[in-house]
C-alpha cells in the first residue's frame, strides 16, 4: 500500500532502504521517543526492521518528502497492537525535519488510511518529556485520556511515564501545521519546500 499527500509518500520499507533509514533514524534523540527501536541503531538494525513481515491489518510505512529529485526518507508511521489494548498509532520524525509540519501530515493519512480500512478507533501515547509529540497528537484530533502509563522504551533501556491518548471525531484536518525554522535543515531542501508550497 502506498499513500501520498500534499508534501510526502508513504510506502512500506524495502531492504534497500536500509541505509537511508539508519540515517534516518539513527539519533539517540529520535530513538529515545520510540518504544521498540533499540540504541544504538545502524544498518543491521534497519535491515532486520525491514525484513520484518507486516500484517496487512497493521499498514507500516517509511515516509519521504517528495521534491523536485529524489524523495528523501523523513520519518516512518504505522499502527499496531497496543500495550493496553487495540491498536495504536506511532510515528516518528527524522531530527533535521523537526518542526516541518510532516508528522502532523503523515499522521493524518495514517488515520485515514485506519478509516478505509474499517480499523477499530486508534489510540496513541507520547513518553511525557517529548511533549511535541502530544502537540502532534492533538493536531491529528487525538483526545488525552488522563492516563500516565510506565512503557518500556528498548532504547532508554528501561520504563518510561507515558501519556495516553485516545482518537476523538474527526482527523484533526483543521489544525494548524506545527512553526517552522526551529531547526536547521540543508538549505537546497528548504527550497525544495518553497517549491512544493508554491
Amino acid at each position: 500500500m502506498f499513500a501520498r499527500t500534499e508534501r510526502l509518500l508513504l510506502r512500506p520499507g524495502w531492504l534497500e532502504d536500509a541505509p537511508a533509514l539508519a540515517k534516518a533514524i539513527g539519533e539517540e534523540a529520535v530513538v529515545r521517543n520510540l518504544a521498540t527501536a533499540p540504541w544504538p541503531y545502524d544498518e543491521t538494525q534497519a535491515r532486520e526492521f525491514l525484513g520484518q513481515p507486516i500484517d496487512p491489518d497493521q499498514p507500516r510505512f517509511l515516509i519521504f518528502a517528495r521534491t523536485g529529485g529524489a524523495p528523501r526518507l523523513v520519518g516512518g508511521c504505522g499502527i499496531s497492537p497496543s500495550a493496553e489494548d487495540g491498536l495504536e498509532m506511532g510515528y516518528w520524525i527524522a531530527r533535521p525535519y523537526w518542526g516541518l509540519g510532516f508528522a502532523t501530515e503523515a499522521g493524518r493519512q495514517l488515520v485515514r488510511i485506519a478509516r478505509a480500512m474499517n480499523l477499530p478507533k486508534l489510540s496513541a501515547g507520547h513518553f511525557v518529556d517529548n511533549p511535541a509529540s502530544g502537540a502532534v497528537l492533538r493536531k491529528l484530533g487525538f483526545r488525552p485520556t488522563g492516563k500516565v502509563a510506565q512503557r518500556y522504551s528498548l532504547a532508554r533501556g528501561g520504563n518510561a511515564a507515558c501519556a495516553l491518548f485516545e482518537e476523538g471525531d474527526g482527523d484533526g484536518s483543521n489544525a494548524v501545521t506545527p512553526m517552522r525554522g526551529r531547526v536547521t535543515i540543508e538549505e537546497d531542501f528548504r527550497e525544495d519546500i518553497r517549491l512544493m508550497a508554491a
